[in-house]
C-alpha cells in the first residue's frame, strides 16, 4: 500500500494536499512550502499531506508523484499549490490535470493567481480555460525563461556582456576610419575583421547598419 492509499484510507473526511514541485536540486522547496503554509493559516486550513518532488514539469503526469495523487483523490479533496506552473510546463498539460480533477470533483486552488476551481468545477474550468489561456501561457514562458537562466548560471555560464563592455557591432564605430581606409584599399572583409578583432559576420552586420558612417570618413 503506497503513501497516498494509506493516507486516504485512514481518513474519511475531505483531504487537503499541498503540492510542491521544483525542476532541479538547486531550487529550493522552502519558498513554496512557506507560501502554502502561510496561506492555509490565513484560511484556517490544515494540510493533511504534502507531495513534494524534484522533476521537470515537462515529464508526463503519470511519471510524477502528482500522477499518483490524481489517481487517489476523491470528491471534495483539495489540492493547493503556489502557482499553476507547478502543475505542468504547458497549457495543455495543465488543462488535462484540471480536467482530471473536474471529473473527480476534486478542488484545485493556486495561491499566486488566486484560482479556486472547486464547486461546480466544470463550468469554472471551462470559463477559466479560454479566458485565461493567454495569461497562463505568458506565465509559463516567463517561468521557463527563469529556469533556463538559472540552469545556465549554475553551469557557470556568464550571462550578458561584461560590465562596461559594448556590443561588438557598436564598438566598431570607433574603428570606422580604419574600416573605411581598408575598404578603399580593396582589403577583404576577412582581413578587415581580423584587424578589428571581430568575426566577419559581425563586421558585415556593422557595415550594413553603419554604411552612412563609413561614407562620412575621409
Amino acid at each position: 500500500m503506497n503513501y497516498f492509499t494509506t493516507l486516504i484510507s485512514s481518513n474519511f473526511h475531505s483531504m487537503i494536499y499541498g503540492y510542491i514541485r521544483v525542476s532541479t536540486d538547486r531550487q529550493t522547496v522552502a519558498n513554496q512550502r512557506y507560501e502554502i503554509t502561510t496561506f492555509c493559516q490565513k484560511e484556517h486550513l490544515v494540510v493533511d499531506g504534502w507531495i513534494q518532488e524534484t522533476i521537470s514539469g515537462t515529464r508526463a503526469t503519470s511519471k510524477r508523484q502528482l500522477g499518483d495523487l490524481l489517481n487517489q483523490v476523491k470528491k471534495g479533496d483539495l489540492i493547493i499549490c503556489a502557482e499553476l506552473s507547478r502543475l505542468g510546463r504547458s497549457l495543455f498539460m495543465i488543462m488535462d490535470i484540471l480536467n482530471t480533477c473536474m471529473e473527480k470533483e476534486c478542488r484545485v486552488w493556486t495561491i499566486k493567481e488566486g484560482y479556486r476551481l472547486g464547486e461546480d468545477i466544470q463550468s469554472k474550468v471551462l470559463a477559466f480555460a479560454f479566458g485565461l489561456s493567454a495569461e497562463i501561457e505568458r506565465q509559463l514562458i516567463s517561468q521557463r525563461t527563469r529556469e533556463a537562466l538559472a540552469r545556465r548560471r549554475a553551469e557557470g555560464v556568464v550571462l550578458g556582456r561584461k560590465a562596461g563592455s559594448k556590443n561588438q557591432r557598436y564598438k566598431l564605430d570607433d574603428k570606422a576610419d580604419v574600416i573605411a581606409r581598408m575598404l578603399k584599399k580593396g582589403c577583404s572583409q576577412r582581413k578587415i575583421a581580423a584587424t578589428c578583432g571581430v568575426s566577419k559576420s559581425t563586421l558585415n552586420r556593422w557595415m550594413k547598419g553603419r554604411i552612412g558612417l563609413i561614407l562620412t570618413v575621409d
